[in-house]
């Protein structure tokens, strides 16, 4: 929500947070590069483990 523009009071609402400050700490880094990273070695290893199985390389 954040990448495309949500204000962090919007975010913080839509978790519950009272208070923008938890919102701020936990949430408003930017989570894709830690999440296609762990999907790119994810698929590493099951390729590695079954090399018959197809997918980009």
């Amino acid at each position: 929500m954040s990448d495309n523009g949500a204000r962090i009071e919007l975010i913080a609402d839509l978790l519950g947070h009272k208070d923008i400050a938890t919102t701020w700490k936990v949430y408003r880094h930017q989570l894709r590069p830690v999440i296609t990273k762990g999907a790119e070695l994810l698929d590493e290893a099951f390729r590695n483990q079954h090399p018959d199985l197809k997918g980009p390389q």
